[in-house]
């Protein structure tokens, strides 16, 4: 079939795939045995929403002076009164660590940016989990710290102001890779988080807009019933913000997160529970998160499940999604001493245009941060908690080794797939990944991909046209049904 054809073929799938498959996913094609059950996919999110009176910040708008104690007094007034909605007169106000408590609305409303403070100093310590490890860190420029029943709404901005955090990181970054510390950099730069939501229940994140922001954007953390909706995150405003993730959602429960759009410079939408034998220890999974109808465009990956897999990841569903230029558009990994595992997974309806991958499953992901080595010079002196934390050894070793199973992809478009369509791959023979059942995958990409190192394949209806004419490498799979066609695009009435 010629190119022309090809591309005609795949547009007009796109919007047949935009209108068809608009509703919750059920994975009826999978035979009796294997169908999953999703019932539970309605009890996500924030059951309870704030109400009351509004609360204005007494603060002149523009002044170009601090005012987070101005902000926080109001807050905590509207708390203490049963609550409400915190409000700002239209303008730009500067603030350090603020900290949202329970029955408080803080409304962000259009004509309001919110500003952070570039000084370190005003940004308080406490202990939280970073990256997969607990440990002492900075706060972030909003927090919802062990509170329930709050939220952070509006049309407004906010602006991090990151960059006082990235040069810092390149600076550190260097310096630590030629002492071959690169696995430690980013514990040690302690950059600043956008949103904290931490031990909490019942909290909506709903409408603003945020950018550039130090560290991860939003970190849903030991929490349940949240809701994440509405946002617009860019981290790619003013500089390169490294580890600068969308949304992180960690070791936490019941999450809905819908209708948001992010670029950023790492995962646009990650699930993480824990890393390593702090992770293990912790034991906490991740489940009962769902994501729909959000966009990524820059960033690692659209939904990333990993590489912090220790306390597991099970229950994740994922539809009408949208990915330009993205690293990948469905990623996994995890490494060889996370432990954990990734299972009960099920992602239907993405659209990836511009992706450089469009699936990746890695197992052994990036070696130089994944796993932490003493330099000798080190080894009679002194050194930080955390990284005695993190050269803590899993033992016994097998215990490090993390599973991937039940995965369910179905529907998935791509165009202009910059290099494989797909490199999914288990650690290895003994330990392969299990369940993976595809269906309706069509698209073209530069090069096919790998798959090798499975148990229990199922696929159907996989066709992808690749720009070097390969097929995808296969091996060290046992029970295969069906396999990926390659070069010969899909008939239109084959899509179910």
């Amino acid at each position: 079939m010629g190119s022309k054809c090809v591309y005609l073929s795949l547009i007009i799938s796109f919007f047949l795939f935009v209108d068809i498959k608009a509703s919750e996913p059920d994975f009826s094609w999978v035979p009796d045995l294997g169908r999953p059950n999703l019932n539970w996919i309605n009890d996500v999110g924030a059951k309870t929403f704030v109400t009351g009176d509004d609360y204005l910040v007494p603060v002149d708008a523009n002044s170009g002076i601090i005012c987070t104690h101005q902000v926080q007094e109001t807050i905590d007034k509207c708390s203490r009164n049963g609550g409400g909605r915190v409000v700002f007169q239209p303008g730009e106000y500067i603030i350090g660590s603020i900290y949202i408590k329970e029955g408080v609305d803080l409304h962000i409303g259009k004509n309001v940016t919110l500003i952070s403070s570039t000084d370190f100093k005003d940004f308080p310590r406490s202990r939280s989990r970073i990256a997969g490890i607990e440990m002492t860190w900075p706060d972030g420029l909003i927090n919802i710290l062990s509170q329930e029943n709050a939220s952070i709404s509006g049309e407004g901005d906010i602006d991090c102001r990151g960059k006082f955090c990235w040069d810092k990181y390149w600076t550190m970054r260097k310096d630590y890779e030629t002492r071959k510390l690169r696995w430690i950099v980013d514990y040690d730069c302690e950059r600043i988080r956008g949103i904290v939501v931490n031990n909490s229940k019942n909290i909506t994140l709903k409408d603003f807009k945020i950018k550039r922001t130090g560290f991860w954007a939003i970190q849903i953390v030991y929490s349940q019933y949240c809701t994440v909706s509405g946002l617009n995150i860019n981290n790619n405003v003013g500089g390169h913000g490294p580890s600068t993730d969308g949304i992180d959602v960690d070791s936490s429960e019941r999450i809905l997160i819908e209708n948001c759009e992010i670029d950023c410079n790492d995962d646009n939408i990650c699930i993480k529970s824990g890393r390593d034998w702090d992770g293990l220890r912790v034991n906490r999974p991740c489940e009962y998160i769902v994501i729909r109808n959000c966009t990524a465009y820059k960033g690692g990956g659209l939904i990333t499940c990993g590489s912090e897999t220790s306390g597991g990841i099970r229950n994740i569903v994922a539809y009408n999604l949208k990915s330009k230029g993205t690293s990948a558009a469905i990623r996994f990994k995890s490494a060889l001493n996370r432990g954990g595992f990734i299972k009960n997974v099920y992602i239907s309806g993405v659209l990836a245009d511009s992706v450089d991958n469009v699936i990746v499953a890695d197992l052994n992901w990036n070696p130089s941060y994944s796993y932490s080595t003493l330099p000798p010079e080190y080894k009679d002196k002194k050194i930080p908690d955390h990284w005695t934390v993190m050269l803590k050894r899993v033992e016994p070793e097998e215990k490090g080794y993390p599973s991937v199973s039940d995965l369910y992809i179905e529907n998935v478009q791509s165009t202009y797939t910059r290099r494989s369509f797909a490199n999914i791959s288990g650690m290895s023979e003994l330990f392969p990944l299990k369940n993976l059942w595809l269906n309706n995958l069509n698209g073209n990409a530069k090069t096919a991909g790998t798959l090798k190192n499975t148990e229990n394949v199922y696929i159907r209806n996989f066709y992808v046209e690749t720009e070097d004419k390969s097929s995808m490498k296969l091996s060290g799979n046992k029970n295969m049904n069906g396999e990926p066609v390659f070069n010969k695009m899909q008939n239109l009435s084959e899509i179910p």
